[in-house]
């Protein structure tokens, strides 16, 4: 069949997600990049790469394709997420990085997944067959980068990204607790955005889980749509660790991104949460319906930070003949799969440092009241702060007219910024 609007047809798009089921669980390979790649974060880490062509996958059904905004409908009624024409944002003529790719649906064509930047050529060819998905890569990519600045925003280290490779500077390809942090975030970010993407039917691929049904013990029903956690990180895991698998996993720093990576998937499956809604004569909940649902990526994110600030360090060792990752010092319990783990000591973040990748705390704000490590004693280093003030205009006295809109008054007030020296 033809092309028909994509406002007419997307609510009927969610319905037959909950109604119809979808593709099973798709075999690990098929990913269409390492998430490294998104955020650069193995240009000096050593990986090789694999020989052309050497991943598995569904290839994206060939033939003409929708006019721009609009969806298919096959010969058998289903409905198709599929980019209708042209490039629809598509990157033209030069290379860009993955995450920094703004619009929806900017990869929309084989072509573009060779002008992406760090890519090695198994991921390439991975990108031109899963093209649908790397939309959902994209925004699991910068849903990390925002999640990680928000984390360390009142840090000496603020998770600032850079244009160069890698995105967050030379500090993530040493093997410290801030690239740990990193690479669990990055994880995290791909199996959310993936299982977000199959809940709310943008992947032809995968639905909702449909092993959550029937009854149960506490008395409700399971209904509705369960987010697909299991695709979600099955997903991540082909998708993140393809570098790291590649290379054997025999390297220590190959150990501890695999290590992190996982303990980042590990903090939306231990976090999931059960949603109900009640049925009954004026919301009596006579009976209700329940769904497993994934936690808010903030939850995530604190989750990893409590992680980073108790983060073990740890060297290589062997167990017969497997390689694995023990305390460094063994009076520290073992670490477990939630658990970060790091094996070099970070810098202080202090002084400008090109050499190593630190941009310092120089021009930074601090607060001049706190104690804490955003307290301008510790955020300076030591260095002291300049004092500046500035008039701010603020929105107060708002009052609501009748029908509708809201008017303020403007206010001026005169506040002290505090940055370091």
């Amino acid at each position: 069949m033809g092309c028909v609007k994509r406002s007419t047809f997307l609510p009927l798009l969610r319905q037959m997600e909950r109604l119809a089921p979808r593709a099973a669980l798709a075999e690990r390979g098929w990913i269409a990049a390492a998430l490294e790649v998104v955020f650069k974060l193995n240009a000096g880490s050593g990986a090789s790469a694999p020989p052309a062509g050497s991943g598995q996958g569904n290839t994206p059904e060939e033939g003409k394709r929708p006019a721009k905004g609009e969806l298919r409908l096959s010969g058998s009624g289903e409905v198709s997420e599929e980019r209708c024409g042209g490039r629809d944002g598509a990157v033209r003529g030069r290379s860009r990085y993955l995450a920094k790719l703004s619009s929806v649906g900017s990869i929309s064509e084989e072509e573009t997944c060779e002008k992406l930047k760090g890519l090695i050529q198994r991921q390439v060819q991975m990108c031109k067959r899963n093209l649908e998905v790397m939309d959902s890569v994209r925004r699991g990519a910068q849903l990390a980068i925002e999640e990680c600045q928000y984390q360390f925003r009142n840090r000496r280290w603020n998770c600032s990204t850079l244009d160069t490779l890698p995105v967050f500077g030379k500090v993530v390809t040493q093997g410290t607790r801030e690239a740990a942090f990193v690479y669990a975030i990055s994880s995290a970010g791909v199996a959310f955005a993936v299982t977000r993407a199959c809940s709310s039917g943008e992947l032809d691929k995968c639905g909702c889980d449909r092993t959550v049904q029937g009854g149960s013990p506490q008395g409700f029903q399971w209904s509705g749509c369960s987010d697909n956690i299991a695709y979600g990180v099955a997903f991540s895991q082909s998708f993140v660790d393809v570098r790291e698998r590649s290379k054997g996993a025999s390297s220590n720093r190959a150990l501890m991104n695999l290590h992190n990576n996982e303990a980042g998937r590990k903090a939306i499956l231990n976090n999931m949460r059960v949603e109900c809604k009640c049925h009954g004569v004026s919301g009596s909940c006579e009976f209700k319906t329940c769904w497993k649902a994934m936690p808010p990526f903030r939850k995530v994110g604190n989750v990893l930070k409590e992680k980073f600030d108790g983060a073990t360090e740890v060297e290589q060792s062997e167990i017969g003949s497997t390689k694995v990752l023990v305390p460094k010092n063994s009076q520290f319990k073992p670490h477990t799969d939630e658990d970060l783990v790091y094996l070099d000591s970070s810098p202080d973040f202090c002084d400008h440092d090109l050499k190593n990748g630190v941009l310092g705390t120089s021009g930074r704000q601090c607060n001049k009241t706190s104690e804490g490590i955003d307290g301008c004693e510790l955020m300076c280093c030591g260095r002291g702060f300049h004092t500046d003030e500035v008039e701010v205009v603020e929105r107060c006295s708002c009052k609501f007219h009748w029908c509708c809109s809201v008017k303020c008054k403007p206010c001026h007030r005169v506040v002290e910024i505090h940055t370091c020296r």
